[in-house]
């Protein structure tokens, strides 16, 4: 999932004790996420956080000795939330790039996917070249929409929310595709039996990581031992076929 012009200007509270010396003290893992990205993180009909991203950040506190704490957060600034020290961490489908390796550290990638353009079933669109003066939905503040308006100039980009709000205008004509997460998107129209389709080839390839505040090392190293437990002892596997139908690290 993707933040670009978001982490612009946005500077990291002052000197902070390491992140986990926190955890430990109040035996809470506080993270964030959007609660708008099925199957990832969302809120069912019962009104209860669920998804992939939830039940991920659950196991990890647990190996932390931890509650797991999750906050709902806006896409485009979660990272400034972060820095400010509202959570501990981002564990919210956020992908590795370069740009926000420059505002906080992630962990290693605990999976892997893409972005993928989709367009309603009855599109003869095979590919984004064919979507010049189009409108395309991107979630606000995501890589995608950078990607677009960088390769892409042509395409008219209007930004939603989140994936729900993107489909709903789908289905009612306002928008001629979106772009998003190949896995999320596939998942989610699945379920929700949407009118839409994935076409063409991954417009390119993402590493979905977990973010720390910079100066946090030791919390760093916990979460990836806890990654890498979680991966060792099934619990990984467990998840990803539950929220995802296969294993997709």
């Amino acid at each position: 999932m993707a933040v670009c012009a978001a982490i612009v200007g946005v500077t990291s509270v002052a000197a902070h004790a390491d992140d986990l010396d926190k955890v430990k003290q109040t035996r809470t893992l506080t993270f964030a996420l959007t609660g708008k990205y099925p199957p990832f993180s969302f809120i069912d009909e019962s009104g209860k956080l669920q998804g992939f991203d939830v039940d991920m950040g659950g196991e990890i506190a647990k190996k932390l000795g931890a509650k797991p704490v999750p906050v709902l957060t806006a896409w485009d600034g979660i990272i400034g939330g972060l820095l400010a020290g509202k959570y501990d961490a981002i564990i919210g489908s956020m992908a590795i790039t370069d740009e926000r390796l420059k505002a906080v550290d992630f962990t290693q990638p605990y999976y892997r996917s893409g972005a993928q353009l989709f367009v309603r079933k009855n599109s003869t669109v095979q590919g984004i070249d064919q979507l010049n003066g189009k409108v395309v939905g991107v979630t606000l503040g995501e890589t995608y929409e950078a990607w677009l308006r960088k390769n892409r100039p042509g395409v008219q980009i209007k930004t939603y929310k989140g994936l729900p709000d993107i489909l709903i205008d789908l289905a009612n004509g306002r928008i001629d595709g979106f772009v998003t997460d190949k896995i999320a998107g596939i998942l989610t129209i699945r379920e929700k039996q949407i009118d839409a389709k994935p076409v063409g080839p991954l417009l390119y390839p993402e590493k979905i990581g977990i973010a720390v505040r910079k100066g946090s090392p030791k919390l760093l190293e916990a979460i990836n031992a806890a990654l890498a437990d979680i991966a060792s002892d099934g619990e990984y596997g467990s998840i990803s076929k539950k929220w995802l139908g296969e294993d997709v690290r």
